[in-house]
């Protein structure tokens, strides 16, 4: 459990840098940060499974930082504050991106973590 406290401690300070620094930059109506943290989430945890680590690491590292580090929560609910706002359109794109892409970078991650045996 220390190992999942202090790993999802250091990923939440990761997506909180990351976020506030992708933010300072966000041009557009697309909330992009949370969809970037996610996304690159995918690829990390695929890639950790594929390289097939130990089981104290795989806690550490996925179910701590990676835990920490992405947020499903957040994306739902900027997800219903697209709709609410009556842009369901974008809502729409978002969600259809955020999952294919996540799901391609975990893959890809897999694939890339496979590799490494």
């Amino acid at each position: 459990m220390l190992l999942v406290g202090i790993g999802a401690g250091l990923g939440a300070v990761i997506r909180y840098i990351i976020t506030q620094n992708l933010n300072s930059k966000n041009r557009f109506n697309l909330p992009y940060p949370t969809m970037f943290i996610n996304v690159s989430g995918a690829f990390l945890l695929g890639l950790l499974h594929g390289m097939n680590l130990s089981n104290n690491i795989v806690l550490f590292v996925g179910t701590g930082i990676l835990g920490g580090y992405t947020t499903f929560s957040t994306f739902q609910v900027e997800l219903v504050s697209l709709i609410d706002s009556e842009r369901s359109f974008l809502a729409v794109i978002y969600l259809l991106l955020t999952y294919t892409l996540g799901i391609l970078a975990a893959l890809l991650g897999q694939l890339c973590g496979s590799l490494y045996l």
